[in-house]
């Protein structure tokens, strides 16, 4: 019980309004002091509270002979008005910040930093989907797993490039970076780099990212990812001499 009261709070309703309604869900039909006794919500404020309950129509108010009794609105009538209040809400407060961002006369150059896995997955999707002509990635399974629905998607409309790591089979789009001992072990260093259309740009790892509108950023990380893309593609032409050439070198410059 305790989960639904903390969901019904981060609807909006406060917690006294939250035990009152599920109480009477549970209970059915009640006078406001068995309310009071099972909610846990004390019984000089129950009454304010079913007073507010009835006045956003989640509570029903009967009068008889017998006294005051109180009914929840119906389950399946409660979620249909608060999923309608959510998208008009929703749709009034998209249409007012895409107004507000379209007003915006100046475009700085800017970097900023953002955290939380949730969110920046969202903002990965948000911004693939502003692509008008190509799109420049360079991931790792976790991302490219969460991004591939919506990159498929996509390659019907915009140009794909790119290289994609510790992944045995992948879009045709994208270049599929050799196993080697380093990306075995990188660890949690897997950072990733997604570019729309060279103007935009997020990259990082799934637990902090950086969005970045700079030219400088974007052209220096898109050479890097053909970088990338040259150096696997010469040492697959190449034996393993090369690339075990490769790793001595990387440890000598890092040491």
């Amino acid at each position: 019980m305790e989960n639904i009261i903390q969901q019904l709070q981060s609807l909006g309703f406060n917690q006294y309004e939250s035990k009152v309604y599920v109480t009477l869900v549970k209970k059915g039909s009640s006078t406001a002091y068995s309310i009071s006794k099972h909610s846990g919500v004390p019984r000089a404020r129950v009454y304010d509270i079913l007073q507010t309950l009835e006045e956003k129509g989640m509570v029903l108010k009967e009068e008889s002979n017998d006294g005051t009794r109180y009914t929840s609105l119906p389950v399946d009538a409660f979620l249909h008005s608060l999923q309608k209040k959510w998208n008009e809400t929703y749709e009034d407060v998209s249409e007012t910040l895409k107004r507000l961002e379209a007003a915006e006369s100046i475009e700085e150059s800017r970097v900023m930093t953002m955290k939380g896995e949730r969110a920046i997955l969202a903002f990965c999707e948000s911004l693939l989907l502003k692509a008008k002509n190509k799109i420049v990635i360079s991931l790792w399974p976790d991302i490219y797993n969460e991004l591939k629905p919506l990159l498929l998607q996509l390659r019907e409309s915009v140009t794909l490039k790119g290289i994609v790591f510790e992944q045995d089979e992948a879009m045709e789009e994208f270049d599929r970076h050799r196993h080697t001992s380093y990306t075995e072990n990188i660890g949690n260093q897997n950072w990733f780099i997604i570019s729309v259309d060279s103007s935009e740009m997020i990259y990082g790892h799934k637990e902090m990212a950086y969005y970045t509108n700079n030219a400088v950023n974007i052209n220096l990380l898109e050479n890097y990812i053909w970088h990338d893309i040259l150096v696997n593609r010469l040492v697959e032409k190449s034996d393993q001499e090369m690339d075990r050439w490769i790793e001595r070198e990387r440890e000598s410059f890092f040491a």
